[in-house]
């Protein structure tokens, strides 16, 4: 299930006031944008914020989309108090003081105080009053992963960089905090963001963002009606990854009992062997990047990366032939069984489709005399082991050695046909169950 979608969805439905019914006698919105402008003329007299050069929604653009009765169509910097943003200058440094937040500490959508860099508190008091973010303002991410949203819900003093905007809210934050994560927005912020490395929304293009604004009670049906939706769809994406997670342990598990021969009834003696008496193990090479000769041509060359724990019908990178001639790396022919040996894909497997060469980070077993699948499904189900095997480190890794000295318990040809055929009929009836929930 798309649960992503599924909030879009609901908030395209919010915004366009189709999701809960209009009540002719709620006050209209244009009175709530009244008293917004009263409430600014007052700030500005009291000299806590400065008077736009513009009036309020002067120069509107022609509407996106209708909106019902009582709504009126704005422009965020005509109902808010101030869009600003953080320091454009690297601000003095401190081991302790004031959190000063980057954008990786908000790029998760709420705001992360465990590895924020500090700032003296000196620097924080002379700050204007109008850049302080305070609980019930909105930061909006400008550069970059632009258009994540962070209601500010928390008492703690904090400043932030540019890259990070500033919403500072007169009224119906909750309403505002969800057109901002609505498509409608994410579709305006890239239109109009300028940059090549990284794109940015500028402050001025948030102010004159045109927004749809209800009336006020309803505003809070809505906001309401959206919490409800909101919180199923947590309950649906936690069933979810309960879901895969159950499967996936399932999967583990018949792997395990298939090993063990304890998923079919056995029908002769096993055999104790190690991975090296079943075929012929022999690792890859990596052609010299300096030799542009090496690369280009028709022969496949994986990596690691490249393995799925399935069959490899894919390879995205060739070398030439040679690169198969004058250096170390090896022809795997099509069936042949790969296990990845290093870092972070340590124990990933995958079956050949096509002849292919492969990297010196993985393993390929050729000439293989039991079944290749069964062999697969083996490794697959070691694939912990292989980890533990490989150690800790930077760059954990196991070598061919260890893969060849490796114990297996071998049972007779057709029992491992009947092993494979009943593995690959429960994971599909698993695969069935998912695929039907979603």
């Amino acid at each position: 299930m798309d649960t992503k979608r599924l909030r879009q969805r609901v908030l395209d439905l919010a915004i366009h006031g189709k999701l809960v019914p209009q009540n002719p006698q709620d006050e209209p919105a244009s009175e709530l944008l009244k008293r917004i402008a009263a409430e600014k003329e007052r700030l500005i007299k009291e000299g806590k914020i400065k008077k736009s050069k513009k009036k309020d929604n002067e120069d509107l653009d022609e509407v996106p989309f209708e909106v019902p009765q009582g709504w009126v169509w704005t422009k965020l910097g005509d109902v808010v108090m101030a869009v600003t943003d953080g320091d454009h200058m690297p601000p003095p440094q401190s081991t302790t003081g004031i959190p000063f937040l980057v954008i990786s500490d908000v790029n998760e959508g709420f705001i992360k105080f465990e590895k924020a860099r500090f700032v003296p508190q000196k620097y924080y008091d002379n700050l204007p009053e109008i850049r302080k973010a305070e609980r019930g303002d909105i930061l909006f991410t400008v550069t970059g992963s632009y258009g994540i949203v962070i209601p500010v819900d928390t008492d703690v003093n904090f400043c932030f960089q540019r890259h990070i905007g500033l919403i500072k809210v007169i009224e119906s934050r909750e309403w505002l905090s969800y057109i901002l994560r609505s498509q409608y927005v994410k579709h305006y912020c890239d239109e109009h963001a300028t940059g090549t490395a990284q794109k940015t929304v500028g402050l001025e293009t948030l102010r004159m963002l045109q927004i749809p604004l209800p009336p006020l009670a309803e505003q809070h049906r809505i906001v309401s009606e959206v919490e409800k939706y909101f919180s199923l769809i947590d309950i649906l994406e936690e069933s979810e990854n309960d879901l895969q997670q159950s499967i996936q342990k399932a999967k583990s598990k018949i792997l395990d009992l298939a090993i063990k021969g304890k998923l079919v009834e056995k029908t002769g003696e096993w055999e104790e062997k190690k991975l090296g008496d079943i075929g012929k193990w022999q690792a890859g090479a990596t052609p010299s990047r300096a030799n542009k000769s090496y690369y280009g041509g028709n022969i496949p060359w994986l990596k690691t990366g490249d393995l799925n724990d399935g069959f490899i019908t894919e390879i995205p990178e060739y070398i030439t032939e040679k690169a198969l001639e004058e250096t170390s790396v090896k022809l795997n022919p099509e069936g042949s069984v790969l296990v990845a040996m290093y870092g972070a894909t340590i124990g990933k497997v995958g079956i050949l489709t096509f002849p292919a060469t492969t990297n010196q980070a993985c393993c390929a077993c050729i000439n293989c005399s039991i079944d290749k699948m069964y062999l697969f499904y083996f490794l697959l189900a070691n694939k912990e082991y292989f980890i533990r095997l490989g150690g800790g480190g930077a760059q954990p890794n196991i070598s061919k050695e260890k893969i060849v000295n490796t114990p297996i318990s071998v049972p007779p040809l057709a029992e491992q046909h009947q092993i494979v055929a009943k593995i690959e009929e429960l994971f599909t009836q698993l695969d069935n169950i998912a695929e039907a929930l979603k």
